[in-house]
């Protein structure tokens, strides 16, 4: 493959200045304000909470059965989640003839949830055809109310063929009944070496009284939770009650050291220098060196770190559910899940693509090349199976009272 056959020469897009990321406009658990308050006043669908992955053996056949092509879909996705020229999806309506509408209205997944569960719950169409959504509390709610279609996967062959093994075994969505991803990111740790003098490479490094007031830590609830678990050698999603006071008391314990509980900000303090070591998203320690020029390092500690994934979903109601399928294995091409990733700098779910990259990257020259070739060698958008192995999933919630046990297990840890 050329160069010129990725779409508007992908490999160089997005390097040479600092972008907003995924990540400004996610609150990965759902368990903001809004979001706590939408599942307190009972949206939340109307299956049996706890229904899994499981589907119905005919399922599959009752729900693709008579569908046909309609030439066009409606997607609907995050902000700064794609090149704002399109290029992917220009290119496959040049070979498919299926046009797309592309729309970037989801913020968070709380008020996303809130805002088409009447409409589905009514089944009725909710204006999109293909939605990208978050492993969250709201993820089990979909599923579980039954307003996600069980996917064809004999319409998936770039999916079987090209996805990594690491995404058939998701907790939320176990074989991909539901969901295939479209991209994710790890949470770690990011520091800057010359002011800790010493690699980081535990979660207890985090609670080092050495860096008192240099220590930055989330102030999203889900995510400080998961590291007061996993520095206590639990693993979030089969976490318990007990579990989670274990932990909130350990992170009370840090709170005299933390400087603050950031939100996006914690990518700025890191670069002024406010705080030292931090809990970092992967996609925006890439973006903030590349851009910057700083040499931030980012690190899965030993006890382990977190991933989140965001979900190519098409809804019950969709009008062009085949063009939505269509869509979904065409994002499974190595050339344009290369493109997309080197883009967008997260976690890329076709390793082939990789060495797409890699073989552009070598056709440049000077700056272009090296800049290129950082994309494509980065751990941060390409994790290494020992990365891989020590990233675990979220707190899974059966039910809208544990998720509102956890939140004021660790809600005050933050406000207070």
């Amino acid at each position: 493959m050329s160069a010129s056959n990725l779409p508007d020469s992908a490999l160089l897009r997005g390097m040479t200045q600092r972008r907003l990321g995924r990540r400004d406009a996610l609150r990965i658990s759902g368990l903001s304000a809004l979001g706590a308050a939408l599942a307190a006043c009972g949206v939340q669908g109307k299956a049996k909470p706890g229904a899994g992955a499981s589907v119905a053996p005919d399922a599959v056949a009752k729900f693709w059965t008579g569908k046909t092509k309609v030439g066009h879909v409606d997607f609907a996705n995050w902000p700064l989640y794609m090149d704002p020229k399109h290029p992917e999806l220009k290119k496959f309506t040049q070979e498919t003839g299926i046009t797309v509408n592309y729309k970037e209205v989801i913020q968070e997944m709380g008020p996303w949830f809130a805002k088409v569960q009447p409409l589905l719950a009514a089944n009725k169409p909710i204006g999109f055809d293909l939605m990208v959504i978050t492993n969250s509390v709201q993820f089990a709610q979909f599923r579980d109310s039954g307003f996600l279609a069980p996917l064809d996967h004999t319409k998936l062959p770039n999916f079987a063929k090209n996805a990594g093994p690491a995404y058939a075994k998701e907790a939320f969505d176990p074989g991909n009944v539901y969901s295939v991803p479209w991209a994710s990111g790890m949470t770690g740790i990011a520091y800057d070496e010359t002011k800790t003098k010493r690699p980081i490479t535990k979660l207890a490094d985090l609670w080092d009284p050495a860096f008192k007031g240099k220590i930055g830590m989330f102030s999203d609830s889900q995510e400080l939770a998961n590291f007061g678990l996993l520095k206590n050698g639990i693993n979030p999603d089969k976490s318990t009650q007990a579990d989670w006071d274990k932990a909130a008391a350990d992170l009370k314990t840090q709170k005299p050291l933390v400087r603050k509980y950031y939100d996006q900000s914690y990518i700025d303090a890191l670069g002024s220098g406010e705080v030292w070591i931090t809990q970092a998203w992967s996609g925006d320690v890439f973006q903030k060196n590349v851009s910057d020029g700083t040499n931030f390092k980012f690190v899965i500690p030993e006890e382990g770190g977190t991933i989140w994934t965001d979900n190519m979903t098409i809804p019950i109601t969709a009008k062009a559910p085949l063009d939505a399928i269509t869509l979904i294995d065409f994002f499974y091409r190595p050339e344009i899940a290369a493109s997309l990733a080197s883009f967008i700098n997260y976690v890329c779910p076709v390793p082939s693509a990789q060495q797409v990259m890699v073989t552009e990257a070598n056709k440049l020259t000077g700056k272009d090349k090296t800049a290129a070739l950082e994309v494509a060698n980065s751990e941060l958008v390409f994790p290494s199976d020992d990365v891989y192995s020590k990233l675990h999933y979220y707190v899974s919630f059966d039910n809208v009272a544990d998720q509102q046990s956890f939140q004021k297990t660790f809600e005050p840890i933050t406000l207070g």
